[in-house]
């Protein structure tokens, strides 16, 4: 059975904006969707972010895995694929306004500075290659909060395709303007679930 898992960015929850839609549309689809609760998301804790993650992934071995990550989500999704053994491999990763340094890095006083760790030390990208059988990075040309280059950094090293929306801003969940449906985001995952 195809499962897919969604994880959230910071300060972010399982059931706002886009999420309640795209799992709706791919429940009609027949595609098994959990938006996974990361814990304590306005104080996030990397390696509880990374916990989260297996634990749904390894109630579901025999599935076909595929996740979705958004901002915060897909720095975890990456310390998540850092730490499995070299064997393992899920379905396929879309990456959302996904970032592998910290954000807003000259100001020492930003709010970003609350999650530094999940991208200090580095990710090694080289290493997470491997680790899907298919990555799409996806992200918007107007990201007021994670810039375009992020994507462009991800989708090279990963040799992925990228997926660029026009005016799509951060597809936030909570904060204005609130997103609450991405027609290209369902798009891409129809190809990814083939």
């Amino acid at each position: 059975m195809k499962k897919v898992f969604i994880v959230h960015g910071f300060g972010g929850i399982p059931n706002a904006g886009w999420i309640p839609w795209l799992m709706e549309e791919l429940a009609k689809k027949g595609v098994y969707t959990c938006a996974l609760p990361m814990p304590q998301s306005k104080k996030p804790v990397v390696s509880k972010w990374v916990e989260e993650i297996a634990h749904a992934i390894n109630n579901a071995p025999e599935d076909e895995i595929y996740l979705v990550g958004h901002s915060l989500g897909v720095a975890a999704i990456f310390r998540y694929f850092e730490n499995i053994h070299e064997g393992k491999k899920i379905s396929g990763a879309v990456l959302m306004s996904g970032f592998t340094s910290p954000l807003d890095p000259e100001n020492p006083s930003s709010v970003y500075r609350e999650i530094d760790s999940f991208t200090v030390p580095g990710i090694d990208l080289e290493k997470i290659r491997n680790k899907a059988l298919k990555f799409v990075v996806f992200h918007s040309t107007n990201d007021p909060v994670v810039p375009f280059s992020h994507a462009l950094k991800i989708s090279n090293a990963l040799d992925c395709k990228l997926v660029q929306v026009e005016k799509g801003g951060h597809f936030f969940i909570l904060a204005e303007p609130i997103c609450y449906e991405i027609p290209e985001l369902l798009e891409i995952l129809n190809e990814v679930l083939k």
